[in-house]
């Protein structure tokens, strides 16, 4: 209570009365006490008044993501008015009432809400006068509607790619981005399904990762995630990833497809449907589990072959007929092998093998017997079902039949039946296998029957022939051979006979009998002996030649003595390893390209003349010294490779122990008047081996050239060893030409290399004189790899005139040693096959006369040495080379190159054939040895496979950049980056980089460039290689194929513009199975260049499912086409682009056939294996198939005979 005095009896209080109600409303008097006394106020009215309170919640109106719109509730109020103040007050539900807002209107918006979020929101209204604020009312409950997400995912990677599926992660988000609490995460995904792009979806339940599974392998596949809520969706980036490669699928067994033959099947197969990759190999294993034939050994019957992805066929050989094979076949990706699918194929049963006996003397002969030595059968799949004896009356004129089914008898005829046939054969025995278990005597027209057949006397006045013949029946197929055994010739007396009519009777058949017996005796007493010495004289034979046959095969010359099929064990591989380009059996193809990568264990090494050249050897072998061993032949391989690891001791060490610089004395060399006449003053003459010019005009130091003498393989004095001449020493290089009577000069040097000048050029272009010395020019005959001069030389005072050839080899690089030595081989043997016999010694010269000539010289003597000893003395070899001149063999790394040269020389021989011996020599290549079932030519392909060098990633590193993979139709063959044409004209961003591949013909060094057929990307680059390279011709040797991406890349009837090329049709022919077109092309960006004039040349004679075309005179035809445009359109100056698909096997034909015609034509040899060697030493694949590599040799027959 408050008290306040008014007066002296007055004063007024104020009391505060709490918790009132509408009850509390009454009359209220206040009454005071105190010690004087009390007093009572007068009465005062209470009045109570209620505060406003709603009582139903506020009215929502609108909803949205970051707004709630209200209206109070009017009519539900409780509480005395008047209300002058509303107010909202809200909150999150689990949140505090934290803001209150006044209402100006009848609605209310709130604002800058939070989606998706639950309020609680109130009213409260307010009257006049103190405490007039009353309670608030019920809440509103309600909930903001979702907004968009701010952004989809971010920082989508892969964490982890597998084949068939992948992980990803991506920032993890919360309520800020989705601004939702419901929302989706979904993974949205493609791929290329054929020609269908799959697209599908996957629900995300994780907040920062997933795993996709169930993909394909090796597909790409594109990912993107979703985010979404009710009210919108935001996407990420979309993400490219290839799923990596898995093994492959089956081999659809049906497509496994078999045409057997006798000893051969051809198998043929399908890609697997589901690849998962790219498919790098296929593996066929087989083996043979059963034959119709109880007697064949089946245990070697077995292999396993490796084919390349493009190659889904296989010629199995050198199976066993009659036999049934199974072949397990798996495709391999990067992953591995997929699941094996096998097969079962059975080869057809072949005719029983019979051995001609024909020239053996027959055991017995009478007017009208004839007694001969029957041999059982060897069969060759089925057992022998029966042997026939064939008496055939030679009428008119006597006629060979040949061992095969053409020359047989099939049908039987008995005597009688002949007769009235009046047919000139009968059958005069039919014999059981089981008769006739070895070899035995058998009596033609010894008047017995034997098995239905007669067989009666032989008229004394006619002539016979004696065929034997067996037969093999097996699942109703029948194969027969025959031979003739011997002939019996009428007799020289007119002796009058009667023809036989029938058998005799038992009387005379037990006579015959008994007197057979007798005579079996004596026969195989006589037999027995004749065999024994036979045999004796074999083996001493054998014995006497047994040390020449101890080399077995790879290296060989072609001449024009007989083929031999002898083949040692120690071969360098066996006929069964064609069956595949890997095998556990075969060399590595890289031996020759870094041997060192060869495995010690593989077969020896051996060596032998082919067996077309004959070859006398010489009386004594080459003088070996003592430091180090001679090496056989047959293990110069293995020797290689152990030197090249070098592990101890190798080729460093080796080099190292050769003596070095200075070994002899040189005083007539060091003297001053002879100073200037060297080009080097540490490549010097010995005294003791210089050669010695005769004087001139008595002056003393006239007789120098710095030149010495080496000793040739038991010849000595066989080469002069000099210095390329000088513009001082050009006369006394002439001198001595045409005193030591020097025919060959051999060049190896360029005439300028790096800017330095290693010789003078020291012939004429037509006709000098050299002192007394006059030169004359007559042919110069340019080939890819050297050069051949051929001059007249005559000295003053003289009427000799000599005919001497310069041997120029243009492809040493200016450092190091070549690539390959295929190139210098051939030269070394053209050198000595044209070097007359009785000529003088043979000058070798490069720069110093010491290094290449070295090489040359190295090479010459152990040619001869591994031919007539068949041994290799390399190191002792330089060593004498050293005493004879200084430092000849000048490097560690052309001291190597000099083995690998003669290694390569002893695996690939001299394989050149004279035109003139080429159709008798290819007759006997290709005829099949009947031991081994196989014929030479296919051991020379063999070969070929294994000396061809493959390339490395390292080689082909260009074409291995990220950058041109797309221009690549495939990554196995590459071109070597040493090969590359690289390309000039300019077209906006794009590399100079084109899959090529630079090719030397016969006669001209890079004349082809071989391609692949273009793809959509790289038609401009296609045409800008023509322009850059001045190609004159285009030669296609593929078909158009949409699937294979092999469109057509030239205008029809019109001109257009591929990148800076414009290319413009001119006109077209067609000749039978070539269209030739003509175009003019331009650069566009150099018109100054003018425009160029191009032949195309579009094969259409080579089907796509054929390894060769079926027509050799219609891809001759091409052949002289291109030559003729050459030689009237651009002076054979311009290049030939030459492609197929890959520019691989079709491409590498094309250019052997050009390069063995140009053989042909300027050196009158063929030599198919040097030729397709050469094209593979730039590109691994040319002439891929053994039927294209005998497809070169059919098209040089071809054409010989053209002329």
């Amino acid at each position: 209570m408050v008290t306040r005095v008014v007066n002296h009896r007055r004063f007024s209080a104020t009391v505060n009365v709490g918790d009132t109600s509408q009850r509390s409303i009454s009359k209220y008097r206040c009454v005071l006490r105190s010690a004087g006394g009390s007093g009572v106020s007068n009465y005062a009215e209470l009045i109570v008044k209620e505060p406003p309170k709603p009582i139903a919640p506020p009215e929502l109106l609108a909803v949205g993501a970051t707004y709630l719109w209200i209206k109070p509730n009017a009519n539900s109020i409780i509480g005395d008015g008047p209300i002058v103040l509303k107010e909202v007050e809200y909150r999150t539900t689990s949140g505090s009432w934290a803001e209150t807002h006044v209402m100006d209107g009848p609605t209310y918006k709130l604002w800058h809400l939070d989606p998706d979020v639950e309020y609680e929101i109130r009213v409260l209204l307010t009257r006049p006068g103190e405490g007039g604020t009353g309670p608030p009312g019920p809440p509103l409950t309600t909930r903001t509607k979702c907004a968009e997400p701010v952004h989809g995912p971010q920082n989508v990677e892969l964490v982890d790619i597998r084949a068939r599926q992948l992980t990803l992660q991506w920032e993890p988000f919360g309520y800020t981005v989705t601004r939702c609490h419901t929302y989706n995460l979904t993974l949205h995904y493609s791929y290329q399904l054929g020609e269908e792009r799959v697209e599908t979806e996957e629900l995300i339940l994780t907040s920062s990762h997933y795993t996709l599974r169930g993909l394909r392998p090796h597909t790409a596949v594109y990912l993107r995630l979703v985010l979404s809520n009710p009210e919108g969706r935001m996407e990420s980036g979309e993400v490219v990833v290839h799923t990596e490669e898995d093994v492959p699928g089956p081999i659809p067994l049906e497509s496994i497809q078999g045409g057997p033959f006798e000893e051969k099947i051809y198998l043929q197969w399908k890609a697997p449907n589901e690849t998962n990759g790219i498919i790098s190999m296929y593996e066929i294993s087989y083996k043979a589990v059963g034959s119709l034939d109880p007697s064949a050994e089946l245990a070697n019957q077995k292999g396993r072959i490796f084919k390349l992805r493009n190659e889904t066929h296989h010629l199995f050989v050198g199976l066993y007929p009659g036999s049934t094979y199974s072949f397990t076949l798996r495709a391999s990706t990067s992953k591995g092998f997929g699941p094996p699918v096998t097969t079962r194929i059975a080869t057809k049963i072949a005719a029983p093998s019979l051995t001609d006996s024909e020239a053996e003397v027959p055991l017995n002969e009478t007017e009208t017997t004839i007694t001969i030595w029957l041999k059982p059968a060897q069969s060759r799949g089925a057992p022998v079902s029966v042997y026939q004896l064939v008496v055939k009356e030679e009428r008119k004129q006597r006629s060979g039949r040949a061992a095969d089914g053409s020359g047989c008898f099939p049908v039987p005829v008995s005597y009688r039946n002949a007769s009235v046939m009046e047919s000139p054969h009968y059958f005069a025995a039919e014999l059981k296998p089981t008769q006739l278990p070895s070899s035995q005597p058998f009596t033609v027209g010894d008047n017995r029957t034997y098995n239905g057949y007669w067989n009666p006397p032989l008229s004394p006045v006619k002539s016979y022939s004696i065929y034997f013949q067996a037969l093999s029946t097996a699942n109703g197929e029948t194969k027969i051979s025959c031979v003739r055994l011997a002939s019996k010739g009428a007799s020289t007396q007119n002796t009058n006979t009667v023809e036989p009519e029938k058998p005799a009777d038992s009387t005379v058949q037990t006579a015959g009998v008994i007197a057979g017996m007798l005579m079996f005796i004596i026969i195989l007493l006589g037999a027995m002996m004749t065999i024994k010495r036979r045999k004796l004289a074999k083996k001493q034979k054998e014995t006497q030649s047994g040390s020449q046959r101890e080399m077995g095969l790879v290296a060989s010359d072609k001449s024009s003595s007989k083929l031999s099929s002898t083949r040692n064990e120690d071969t360098f591989s066996s006929c069964q390893d064609v069956n595949g380009f890997m095998s556990s059996d075969t060399v590595p193809s890289s031996t020759l390209l870094d041997s060192s990568h060869v495995e010690l264990n593989q077969p020896t090494l051996t060596i032998q003349t082919h067996p077309y050249r004959t070859c006398e050897p010489l009386e004594m072998a080459y003088p070996r010294g003592q430091l180090q061993p001679a090496i056989r032949v047959a293990d110069l391989l293995q020797h290689i490779t152990q030197m090249k690891r070098g592990q101890g001791y190798g080729f460093k060490e080796e080099y190292e122990a050769l003596p070095e610089g200075q070994t002899a004395s040189w005083d007539t060399a060091k003297e001053d008047e002879n100073r200037n006449k060297n080009r080097y003053g540490n490549i010097i003459s010995y005294d003791h081996s210089r050669v010695r010019l005769q004087l001139i005009d008595g002056d003393p130091h006239s007789d120098y050239i710095n030149a010495n003498y080496v000793d040739g393989y038991h010849r000595p004095r066989h080469y002069i060893a000099t210095q390329g001449p000088m513009q001082e020493t050009v006369k006394d290089f002439w001198r001595m030409i045409w005193q030591e009577n020097s025919v060959s000069v051999v060049m190896v040097t360029n005439l300028v290399e790096v800017g330095r000048v290693k010789c003078v050029r020291y012939w004429p272009d037509d006709t000098e004189v050299y002192g007394d010395i006059k030169v004359s020019l007559i042919e110069t005959e340019p080939l890819a790899e050297y050069v051949i001069r051929t001059f007249t030389v005559q000295k003053k005072g003289s009427h000799d005139i000599r005919e001497i050839r310069q041997f120029h080899f243009t492809s040493w690089p200016d450092h190091g040693v070549p690539c390959y030595a295929t190139g210098l081989l051939g030269f070394v043997r053209q050198v000595k096959f044209l070097n007359p016999p009785d000529a003088g010694p043979i000058t070798v010269h490069c720069s110093a006369g010491a290094g290449r000539t070295g090489c040359f010289i190295a090479i010459d003597i152990m040619l001869d040495m591994a031919e007539n000893e068949g041994v290799v003395d390399i190191f002792n070899c330089v060593r004498e080379l050293r005493a004879q001149r200084v430092n000849m063999v000048q490097t560690e790394e052309q001291y190597v190159f000099v083995h690998d040269a003669i290694l390569e020389a002893c695996l690939c021989g001299n394989t050149a054939i004279p035109v003139c011996e080429f159709r008798s020599v290819y007759y006997n290549i290709s005829r099949i040895d009947p031991q081994t079932n196989c014929s030479q030519i296919k051991d020379e392909f063999q070969t070929l496979n294994i000396v061809t060098p493959r390339a490395r990633p390292e080689d082909c590193s260009i074409g291995l950049l990220p950058r041109n993979h797309d221009k690549n139709r495939a990554l196995d063959v590459l071109p070597l980056d040493r090969c590359l044409p690289f390309l000039i004209s300019l077209d906006g961003e794009t590399s100079n980089y084109i899959n090529a591949t630079l090719m030397d013909s016969h006669k001209k060094p890079a004349a082809f460039l071989v391609t692949q057929h273009p793809l959509p990307n790289t038609v401009p680059d296609f045409w800008r290689l023509v322009f850059d390279y001045n190609c004159s011709s285009i030669v296609m040797l593929n078909e158009m194929d949409a699937a294979q991406l092999c469109l057509q890349y030239w205008p029809e009837k019109t001109s257009c513009c591929y990148g800076p090329v414009q290319v413009e049709f001119v006109s077209a022919d067609i000749d039978e199975d070539t269209i030739s077109r003509i175009f003019r092309i331009c650069n566009m960006a150099r018109p100054q260049d003018g425009y160029r004039i191009v032949q195309h040349l579009q094969y259409i004679g080579w089907p796509a499912y054929r390894d060769t075309p079926p027509s050799k005179r219609s891809i001759l035809k091409v052949v002289q086409r291109l030559e003729k445009w050459q030689e009237q359109y651009d002076g054979r100056e311009g290049r030939t682009v030459v492609h197929c698909l890959n520019g691989g096997g079709r491409s590498g034909t094309f250019c052997a056939i050009c390069s063995v015609c140009e053989m042909i034509q300027q050196q009158n040899i063929i030599d198919v294996f040097h030729t397709v060697k050469t094209l593979r030493n730039n590109k691994a694949n040319m002439v891929e198939t053994l039927e294209q590599y005998k497809y070169v040799y059919e098209v040089a027959l071809e054409y010989l005979n053209s002329f």
